[in-house]
């Protein structure tokens, strides 16, 4: 020990030996004994909202992102319909499409061009024709 541990009444292990200890209360988990037990859990309370708010709109953006995947996807299909000699690009856009966006696309084949528009799924009414995908696939001139 030194001398400085000594006059402090500390021993080793660096515990106070009870020289010049206030009286003992028990603390509780977290309690750090200076008013701020449960700040944890306000905070938490108060930013949640805003967690939410990031996360929601995370998904909007990323259904978004797919619809637009989907669409091109589907004026692609419609034109090499087209390519192949077939007159059912509509069809064969709307079966690239999976079941559950069937109904929520709009497909227009107007000559050697295929336009496919795709409303995204939206929490929100009205968002998904904000957030919808346009996208046209051109098969290339006559020959």
């Amino acid at each position: 020990m030194s001398r400085r541990d000594v006059g402090r009444g500390r021993v080793r292990g660096g515990h106070s030996a009870g020289v010049g200890s206030g009286p003992s209360r028990w603390r509780g988990p977290g309690d750090r004994g200076d008013g701020s037990c449960g700040q944890a859990t306000v905070e938490l309370v108060g930013a949640l909202p805003i967690v939410l708010v990031v996360a929601l709109a995370a998904g909007q953006l990323l259904a978004a992102g797919a619809a637009r995947e989907l669409a091109g996807n589907a004026a692609e299909a419609g034109a090499v319909a087209i390519l192949q000699g077939g007159a059912r690009a509509a069809e064969a856009s709307r079966d690239a499409l999976p079941g559950w966006s069937r109904d929520r696309a709009d497909i227009d084949v107007n000559g050697r061009r295929v336009r496919v528009r795709l409303r995204p799924v939206a929490l929100i009414p009205g968002l998904a024709d904000r957030l919808a995908a346009t996208v046209v696939a051109d098969a290339g001139p006559e020959r």
